[in-house]
């Protein structure tokens, strides 16, 4: 008797622990969400990768601009920003973006001359006088033209982000006249239009990525570079070279860039609210970059052993001459129509 209980038992158990585990009806549709997960689905998030610290205009300008995407969307857009090469370097970030690892990037205009050659344009030395004639250009007939580039390459142009323009930077000797550049090597971005340029002025050239400057710097394995003030703050470069050019010499600035397929898949309306936040990024990080690289170069100005030079209008002319045949050697690569639109150096 106690057998038949048992067996009964038993299968009467079985039963019940299979409706548990697989035989009951399912009521995933009906079940209720948590306040957290309410409009989960429809939140978009863009992966923003970047090589610079977040105290350079770059840095500054990607977390100004991920606010405001905030706000802008009711939270329903968020921008992850990874600085400082977190997730990807200058030589991998953009690969990242065309596969869609991470979804916007900001390179640099010589970072973005490998990929497209008549970015080269935006190395020319001497070739924009000043911020306004930058963004004069950058703005009319010549942004649209670097813009055109990109079409091939499964990105979207979305905006320019300014740094501001270049100095030098040497632990050897000033650099006054072209001259005092002999012998000497120079980090650069990976652009050939620079090592031409730093060829022309007798010196040569290693391509390093900005994270490990600081690095040959203070081992010697290069004895100068070029960068913008905030960069050689930010960096602190000013402790692994003695002299400083101002020179204004070059322009490093930067593209912000999105997957084309994220870009194509985003609503109208969520398109709208980023090339909203960009243009009010992009005002804000113009005026910002200006009084930033002010005040930090009088910080410069006040440390012990680093020695600041001005060019003069006369060796300026100087450094005019010896870099100007740049612009018939690079003419055919970067194209005739952007050349005109950059024309010659005064």
């Amino acid at each position: 008797m106690k057998t038949w209980i048992g067996i009964g038992l038993f299968i009467v158990l079985g039963m019940f622990a299979a409706f548990l585990i697989g035989f009951r009806p399912h009521f995933t549709d009906s079940l209720p969400m948590d306040d957290e997960q309410t409009g989960l689905k429809d939140r978009i998030i863009i992966k923003f990768s970047h090589v610079v610290a977040e105290n350079t205009p770059k840095g500054l300008a990607a977390e100004h601009f991920a606010r405001l995407v905030k706000e802008l969307s009711d939270d329903r857009v968020e921008i992850q920003v990874f600085p400082n090469g977190m997730l990807y370097s200058e030589d991998t970030e953009f690969a990242a973006l065309q596969s869609g690892d991470i979804q916007m990037i900001a390179p640099s205009f010589s970072n973005m001359s490998v990929v497209e050659p008549a970015w080269l344009a935006m190395d020319l030395p001497f070739a924009f006088a000043d911020q306004q004639a930058v963004d004069a250009a950058l703005q009319g007939e010549l942004g649209r033209r670097l813009f055109g580039t990109l079409n091939s390459h499964k990105v979207q142009g979305a905006a320019f982000w300014a740094n501001g323009f270049k100095q030098m930077t040497s632990s050897v000797r000033p650099l006054q006249v072209p001259d005092d550049f002999r012998n000497q090597m120079f980090r650069i971005l990976p652009s050939r239009l620079l090592v031409s340029q730093f060829q022309a002025l007798g010196a040569s050239t290693v391509k390093i990525p900005f994270n490990e400057v600081y690095g040959i710097l203070k081992d010697g394995s290069a004895d100068g570079q070029e960068n913008t003030i905030s960069n050689i703050v930010s960096k602190r470069l000013y402790q692994v070279q003695k002299y400083m050019t101002i020179s204004n010499h070059g322009y490093l600035g930067y593209v912000v860039l999105f997957n084309k397929r994220l870009w194509a898949d985003l609503s109208p309306e969520v398109q709208r609210v980023l090339q909203q936040a960009l243009e009010e990024t992009t005002a804000w990080i113009n005026q910002e970059t200006a009084s930033m690289h002010e005040k930090q170069l009088l910080e410069l100005k006040g440390i012990d052993g680093f020695t600041i030079h001005m060019l003069t209008e006369k060796e300026r002319q100087q450094w005019i001459r010896k870099l100007e045949p740049l612009y018939d050697q690079y003419e055919q690569t970067i194209g005739s129509e952007l050349m005109s639109e950059i024309g010659r150096p005064k």
